[in-house]
């Protein structure tokens, strides 16, 4: 695998995983009792990006190793691994 196609791959991957890791240890201010005037009570009462940027990546980096080990090291295909589940073809 090329070094465009890696980042390619990671983007993607990074990318999905946000919307994944998003809601873990979301606090809403409703939960808070705390809700300020003009927002929805279901807005985050404490949201920090770079939480959510750190736990991303980190999922991210876990995923794409494994990915890389499934197809560069053992041989593993999209195809291998879509043969396992006929259903979904």
């Amino acid at each position: 695998m090329g070094l465009g196609t890696a980042f390619a791959v990671y983007f993607i991957i990074w990318w999905l995983m946000l919307f994944v890791v998003l809601p873990f240890g979301h606090r809403s201010q409703d939960d808070e009792q705390d809700v300020t005037l003009g927002t929805v009570s279901s807005a985050p009462a404490n949201f920090s990006l770079w939480k959510v940027v750190l736990r991303t990546t980190i999922v991210s980096t876990v995923v794409f190793g494994a990915y890389v080990v499934l197809t560069e090291y053992l041989g593993y295909s999209v195809h291998d691994v879509m043969a396992l589940f006929p259903d979904f073809s």
